[in-house]
């Protein structure tokens, strides 16, 4: 069962991947007010027909495009790129010059987690969760209460 999302927020996402589509069909499906930015404009054929957000076709590097989708309003900012060094980059902007909130980025190599959490950016590391996921189950057999594996 998901945890209940606070709707009503205004979120950035960069990169519409499989992750950053996903994300941003679910956060615009439970009525938060989402914003896309991704470099492929047919990255955006990911989002589902009911996605009700914006699409910005740019580069989330460039300020011009972070001032276009209002990351100063943002509550959040999500970057969900295939570089770690581009969800750094963008990260820091969004939290050193445009103030917000809450800033999450995805990074792949885990020896970064360490310099991005200096760095005051909550990260979320593929490799880290799929390593402990993979553990809880060999250690401890875990099975959700549905009796699916974890």
């Amino acid at each position: 069962m998901r945890k209940a999302i606070k709707n009503n927020r205004y979120i950035v996402v960069v990169g519409c991947g499989r992750l950053g589509s996903h994300l941003a069909n679910q956060l615009s499906h439970s009525g938060n007010l989402v914003v896309m930015i991704d470099m492929n404009e047919t990255a955006f054929n990911d989002l589902s027909p009911d996605f009700s957000g914006f699409r910005i076709d740019g580069d989330a590097t460039h300020m011009a495009i972070l001032n276009e989708a209002k990351l100063k309003n943002a509550d959040v900012l999500i970057a969900t790129t295939h570089e770690d060094n581009v969800n750094l980059m963008v990260a820091q902007i969004a939290q050193k010059i445009f103030n917000v909130r809450l800033v999450i980025a995805r990074v792949f190599d885990p020896k970064r987690e360490e310099v991005y959490a200096q760095l005051g950016i909550e990260t979320i590391c593929p490799t880290t969760v799929a390593v402990d996921m993979f553990l809880r189950v060999v250690f401890n057999g875990s099975m959700n209460p549905k009796g699916a594996r974890l």
